[in-house]
């Protein structure tokens, strides 16, 4: 099944927002009705497909034949841009300018090294779309003309599996639900389960190092792979044969993060875990975030160490974000605060012991429980904030995420600084925001900082946004933070990646770019601007 093309998701499980949050929208925030309905998609306009009849030939020998090359109107919106606000509102209103002039489906590593070398041949940029889950404009190149999408979804196999080794192979067009099931079969889970787990890919979660909403017991998708294999228009890289080595520079932490700009991820080996026989999640409320993030860097440093642990502040808490399938029903707690989900997973012995250790904790860090309901209320919606997006915008209100990290003792300056940022910029634009943050990714040495904001449009959103998005990026640089925790730098965030790096550290992986991509076809601009 294909996404919704001008949403997120299945279509089916969309809702329109309860009464009372329109309600508080248009008091709160001046949010009005929006003035036109989105087109339809069969009403969008796309020209005809530029690409040549050469080079649609030599795309077709390479992945099996002409079925394999798209370049139908439907295929190439869907292929349009990525998930982010911005991206929608453009696509909302028919613009299909950054539309690929083909879309190709390779059906394995051979394949994918064919097309990248008939692409070559031919000039043709090349896009890796797996599951279409970018949020930060990582599927629209920079370099103007006809590109090429490479969907992935026909690269859906296990590939292997060791039980010895507790480990998988596999192919980067699998998508997270199917992943999760093929293991199941054998025992296992990944444990990787990001907001974006429904629809996103293996592959995706390589390359944009993915972090999942049970980290703080898994570990970050980067921290699972073993080995990655990469296909470049120069050759093949084969990377990892020990869990662990002193053979040089791990040269898998090149590739992951490299958002296609290197290479195309074909395959994964990751680490997996046992099935796990107990999953219970419970609510617990503190007075402030301060005092509750003080309580998670506790159990993120001293342990015992949480499978899921995140925090929301006094706004979210206030709005019931944190359970966002449940966004205007009643019975969320109004009281001030900030609420807290903490889960465990494992053995039933494993989690009755960290459970009550951590309980001891959180009380002593000023945490009251509030049972398994806050918990599982949260486990049972959290895919829901991506179709709360959409049924905001559709009610005429502007909602836009973004995220950074820290260490513990920059946290409280960075949450203040951002939110500031936010608040200030659309404030002074005439659309008050409504800006909440959680933490959601804890370290031992630092955290997460998860922004939510909600206002009314403007008279063009996306022109609206820019200013505020890039009053935030300068925020999180100047107060320390890291321009991008998990959803990645695309281009969105490439210029703050840039002076996050430093000119030598751009100018080695220019290096490394050069050599794997010497025409550049790769995802140009993405990641790294344009030479």
């Amino acid at each position: 099944m294909d996404m919704l093309w001008s949403g997120w998701g299945d279509p089916a499980k969309a809702a329109p927002l309860p009464d009372s949050v329109t309600g508080l929208l248009r008091d709160l925030l001046g949010v009005k009705p929006g003035d036109a309905e989105p087109v339809a998609l069969e009403e969008i306009h796309v020209p005809e497909s530029p690409l040549a009849p050469a080079a649609r030939a030599a795309l077709a020998e390479a992945v099996g034949g002409e079925a394999h090359v798209r370049t139908d109107a439907e295929s190439r919106i869907r292929h349009t841009r990525g998930k982010s606000t911005p991206d929608l509102l453009r696509i909302r209103r028919g613009d299909t300018a950054d539309a690929p002039a083909a879309v190709v489906l390779p059906a394995g590593h051979d394949d994918v090294v064919a097309v990248l070398r008939a692409c070559a041949e031919h000039d043709l940029p090349v896009v890796p779309f797996g599951g279409g889950t970018s949020v930060v404009g990582g599927l629209a190149p920079g370099r103007h003309g006809p590109f090429v999408a490479l969907d992935l979804r026909r690269m859906d196999a296990l590939l292997d599996l060791d039980p010895v080794s507790r480990t998988a192979t596999l192919q980067s067009g699998l998508r997270a639900p199917q992943a999760e099931a093929l293991l199941a079969e054998h025992g296992f889970t990944l444990g990787h389960f990001p907001q974006s787990y429904e629809w996103a890919t293996i592959g995706g979660f390589a390359a944009a190092r993915s972090s999942g909403q049970a980290s703080a017991g898994y570990g970050r998708f980067d921290e699972m792979v073993l080995g990655l294999t990469l296909a470049t228009p120069e050759g093949t890289l084969d990377i990892g044969r020990a869990p662990r080595s002193a053979a040089g520079p791990d040269l898998r932490q090149l590739v992951l993060g490299s958002e296609g700009a290197f290479g195309v991820i074909t395959s994964v080996t990751v680490r997996l875990r046992p099935v796990p026989r107990t999953r219970v999640h419970e609510g617990w409320r503190f007075a402030s975030f301060e005092e509750g993030a003080a309580a998670l860097r506790r159990l993120a440093q001293d342990g015992p160490r949480p499978t899921v642990l995140r925090l929301s502040d006094e706004t979210e808490t206030l709005i019931g974000l944190a359970q966002p399938d449940a966004i205007g029903a009643p019975g969320l707690p109004q009281n001030a605060g900030c609420q807290a989900v903490v889960g465990f997973e494992g053995t039933e012995e494993d989690t009755a012991y960290r459970r009550e250790r951590a309980a001891e904790v959180l009380r002593a860090c000023g945490g009251t429980p509030l049972g398994e309901e806050p918990g599982e209320r949260w486990a049972h919606g959290r895919y829901s904030a991506p179709y709360l997006r959409d049924s905001l915008l559709d009610a005429g209100a502007f909602a836009e995420t973004l995220e950074t990290a820290a260490f513990w003792s920059r946290i409280p300056a960075l949450y203040a600084a951002v939110r500031e940022a936010l608040t200030s910029t659309l404030t002074e634009a005439g659309t008050p925001p409504l800006v909440m943050c959680h933490i959601s990714h804890v370290y031992e040495n630092g955290a997460s900082l998860y922004f939510t904001v909600v206002s009314a449009q403007g008279d063009d959103a996306v022109a609206h946004w820019e200013p505020a998005k890039h009053a935030a990026n300068e925020a999180i640089l100047a107060a320390g933070g890291t321009i991008s925790h998990h959803h990645g730098v695309g281009t969105d965030h490439r210029d703050w990646y840039v002076r996050e790096a430093g000119p030598l550290g751009v100018d080695a992986l220019r290096a490394v770019k050069r050599r794997l991509d010497p025409a550049g076809l790769l995802n140009p601009g993405v990641l790294l601007p344009l030479d």
